[in-house]
């Protein structure tokens, strides 16, 4: 296995954020959801209400980190017939913002769509990597490769529940950031984020000098400011999905959803902003 390192996008965002003394606020929305060109439009309505890397969630049948609302998105898509050739629309879309855009998938896909073929095709779209919650370390060779001869981020995740020999492990072969699970179960806003959160990226610092974004639970700009006390990025999902599910259970089309995206990254983009913390700090 071999260290992959940060490769421009990812790496200036985080500088940049750093330098202004707040961390960076990442999005996630499902490709295809409410349709394709709508999940553009509020990926695109992210960026411009402050949103500075966005995730692009490649639609999977057999989710295993997935809460319920990320999952009902999913299955919109899905039924809707979004594909792969799909997402990598989306990631062009959106990246073409200027905003360094990943993919978060499982590794089926990928593996479906062929290893080198889709890092060659995400490097052609414009995307800056791509997030891999089930592909183990171990098994990772083929995919460092091919993203490392496309440019592309590889980053891999850490629990609370991962030993410190595994997180060494995994940060010699992250690239762009670590995601930290800020709890043990599946995505979805929560009352509070886990208090083990902290703790691990306090772990993952001692052993590596990426950025460290916490994901799982962040659900209003409070919640974001908590993090960003302690964390290099705030990523947010199921609460921005869960924007876009309520405005169409509640009939009122893709323009009301729109809004509540833009309301919803201001009051996040806000809340990372809120900590004091020196410029310069990690």
């Amino acid at each position: 296995m071999q260290a992959q390192g940060t490769r421009g996008r990812l790496a200036d965002t985080f500088a940049a954020a750093r330098q202004e003394g707040r961390s960076v606020l990442v999005g996630y929305l499902p490709a295809g959801y409410p349709t394709v060109d709508g999940a553009i439009a509020a990926m695109r309505a992210m960026v411009e209400a402050g949103v500075d890397v966005v995730e692009v969630g490649l639609p999977y049948s057999d989710p295993t980190m997935d809460g319920p609302v990320i999952q009902d998105a999913a299955d919109a898509a899905l039924r809707g017939g979004v594909t792969t050739t799909d997402v990598l629309r989306t990631v062009e879309a959106v990246a073409e913002t200027g905003a360094p855009t990943l993919v978060m998938t499982y590794w089926n896909p990928v593996e479906r769509y062929g290893v080198e073929r889709f890092a060659a095709a995400l490097g052609a779209a414009g995307g800056a990597g791509v997030i891999t919650p089930d592909l183990p370390p171990e098994e990772a060779g083929p995919w460092l490769a091919a993203a490392g001869a496309h440019d592309l981020d590889p980053v891999f995740l850490v629990a609370p529940s991962s030993t410190d020999e595994r997180i060494r492990m995994v940060t010699k072969i992250t690239g762009g950031f670590v995601y930290a699970a800020s709890l043990m179960g599946v995505t979805g806003a929560r009352q509070s984020v886990g208090a083990a959160a902290e703790g691990l990226v306090k772990r993952v610092r001692a052993v590596t000098d990426l950025p460290v974004s916490v994901g799982l639970g962040v659900r209003d700009g409070a919640q974001a400011a908590t993090v960003a006390a302690f964390a290099d990025g705030v990523i947010v999902g199921s609460a921005l999905v869960g924007a876009l599910l309520a405005a169409e259970r509640a009939g009122s089309g893709l323009s009301a959803g729109l809004d509540g995206i833009r309301g919803l990254t201001a009051e996040l983009a806000a809340g990372v902003r809120r900590p004091a913390r020196p410029a310069g700090d990690a």
